[in-house]
This record gives structure tokens, C-alpha cells and sequence, in this order.
């Protein structure tokens, strides 16, 4: 028997290696909640927020600071005169002035960003308000060190302060964080046909009414008052990316002085400058512990600009707000 062997040829066998790719989980992106801007980490969106009063009559012209923060106020004060609560987080400018006096409606504002408050002194009622422990107080009164008195400029007129001896009082204080809701926000970009270029806002008088020119190319407005621009005297002029005009309840009362009250709580129109635009919108405020918000005539949340924003509290008696 003879017996044959058939030689095969081996199969190869090809083993395909299929890569599989990890899906890309998107970067964390952080934003400040006071501005809405882009922000370095999650520590940042708790950095502390400090606000400072600062003046605005004609002898404390041109201030310090302003322009390098992230919200600012602004109402009466007295006789006319306004003053304006500026709110700091991320900006730290090392020159800030001249800080004044408080009023009892800037508490209220102030209260829902859990900000502490630099200022000299105040009226009897903000004063008996800010120290009674439910704020974070960094009255110049109590704090000389953490302000000086410029010599180019004559007392009221001259106090100072910087974020160098500011952070260092907060840090004193324990006031490191703060924990809040912010202003609603997005990112801004011009629309096609502006409507809202030239806005011209009366507040009181011709010392202190305020105009803002709309720039399509930085998507912000640049400002004025009294006629010219208003000059941050370090870093040129304030040019907020939000404007916003609140109308309130303003009445003038004999208290330790004559003071002006400003409803603050409830609700009111508005008016919301951005992106070229202008917004009919109403302003809530439930307590003043809460934070002010902005809706639509349907009732539903406005979304403002990433950026600086400034509210000025127009009175309802008297005061004007007009665009074109």
C-alpha cells in the first residue's frame, strides 16, 4: 500500500487591529459668575467679591477703578449728585477712588453677590444695616490702614484704596469667597441692524445725565456724562458691553439729613441696551437678600453680554431714558 501526503500550503490569517479612538470629553470652561467671562478654574468662579463706593460729583472727577470691574450701580445719592457701587472679582485694579459714603438701597444691591463693601462711613440707616452681622463690612471708619489720602485732591474728595490692601483685609476678615447667583448671561455679537446706537439717559441733572455711543467692532458703549466722556483716569474711557436702565420709586426723606429712598424690591421696567439692540424688559427683586433679574414680555429670563454691565436707577418721577 503506498500512501500519498498532500503538502498544503498554511493560511495566513490576517488580524486587523481596529483603533479605537476614546471619545474627546469636552474641556471644563468656567465662568465668573459677576461678569460671565471666561474664567481660569472652579476656584475662580468663588473668588471673593469686594465693592467699593465711589463718588461722582465734578470734584472727584476723573475716578480711579471703575473701568476694570465687572458691575456697577448707580443712583442718587443726594442733592441730584450720584454715586456708584462698583462690584470687583476677578479685576484688581491698585488704584481705586475716591470711595465715599453708603446708602441703604446700595445695600440691598450689594447683598446678593455676598460682597463685602469698602466705604467711609454712611447714612444713619446704611450704618445701622451694614453692622448688624449679616454683612461683610470694610468700613474705612474701622480699616483706616486699607485706605490713604491722595494730596492732589482737597478732603472730601481724596480717600483711596487698591485690591493689594483690600484682599488683604478680606483675607484678614476671613471674607475669601463668595457664594452667589449671578446676572443671567451670553455671549454677546452685534446683530445686523442696530437700533440702539445713541442712548441718552437723564438721571438727574446736566452734571450727572449719561450718554452712551454704541461700537459695533468692540460690541460695547462707550460712555459719557456731563457732556464728555466719563475717563477712568488710569485706563481711558468706560465702555460697559450692558447697559441697563432700571426706572424705581425715588422719594427724598428728612432723616439724619435729607436721604433718598429707592424701592429696591418688587418689580419695574426696564430697558436693556446690548448688542446694538434695545430690550423692553421688566426687573424683578424679591427680597433684598435676592439677586435682580431681568425678563421679557413674555415673562422669560434675559440672557445679558458677557462683560461689564451697568444699571443706573433712573426715577420714575423726573428721569428719561431715549435712544435712536
Amino acid at each position: 500500500m503506498t500512501t500519498f501526503y498532500v503538502l498544503q500550503k498554511p493560511v495566513k490569517t490576517t488580524v486587523v487591529v481596529k483603533k479605537v479612538e476614546k471619545p474627546k470629553i469636552p474641556a471644563v470652561k468656567y465662568y465668573s459668575p459677576l461678569t460671565g467671562e471666561l474664567v481660569a478654574s472652579d476656584a475662580a468662579t468663588k473668588q471673593a467679591v469686594t465693592g467699593v463706593m465711589i463718588e461722582n460729583s465734578p470734584d472727584a472727577r476723573p475716578q480711579s477703578g471703575i473701568k476694570n470691574s465687572g458691575v456697577v450701580f448707580e443712583a442718587i445719592a443726594e442733592g441730584g449728585i450720584t454715586r456708584f457701587l462698583v462690584l470687583y472679582q476677578q479685576q484688581k485694579p491698585q488704584l481705586i477712588g475716591p470711595v465715599r459714603s453708603l446708602r441703604l438701597y446700595d445695600i440691598d444691591w450689594l447683598a446678593a453677590f455676598d460682597a463685602g463693601i469698602a466705604h467711609v462711613g454712611g447714612s444713619a440707616q446704611a450704618l445701622a444695616e451694614i453692622r448688624n452681622g449679616n454683612h461683610r463690612d470694610l468700613d474705612q471708619f474701622f480699616n483706616s490702614g486699607s485706605y490713604w489720602r491722595a494730596s492732589d485732591r482737597y478732603s472730601p474728595h481724596n480717600v483711596y484704596t487698591s485690591f493689594d490692601r483690600l484682599d488683604a483685609l478680606n483675607n484678614a476678615k476671613g471674607y475669601t469667597t463668595s457664594t452667589f447667583t449671578g446676572l443671567s448671561r451670553t455671549d454677546g455679537k452685534p446683530v445686523a441692524k442696530p437700533d440702539a446706537t445713541d442712548i441718552n439717559i437723564t438721571i438727574s441733572s446736566s452734571l450727572y445725565n449719561s450718554s452712551y455711543i454704541y461700537d459695533a467692532k468692540t460690541n460695547t458703549y462707550a460712555r459719557s456724562q456731563a457732556g464728555a466722556p466719563h475717563i477712568d483716569r488710569e485706563n481711558g474711557q468706560i465702555t460697559p458691553s450692558v447697559v441697563i436702565a432700571i426706572r424705581v420709586d425715588e422719594t427724598t426723606e428728612l432723616q439724619d439729613g435729607y436721604r433718598e429712598v429707592i424701592t429696591t424690591t418688587g418689580n419695574g421696567n426696564a430697558t436693556i441696551f446690548q448688542n446694538g439692540t434695545a430690550i423692553a424688559a421688566t426687573w424683578h427683586k424679591a427680597a433684598a437678600a435676592s439677586q435682580i433679574n431681568f425678563t421679557d414680555s413674555a415673562g422669560k429670563d434675559i440672557l445679558l453680554v458677557r462683560g461689564q454691565t451697568w444699571i443706573s436707577a433712573v426715577p420714575n418721577n423726573g428721569g428719561d431714558v431715549v435712544w435712536k
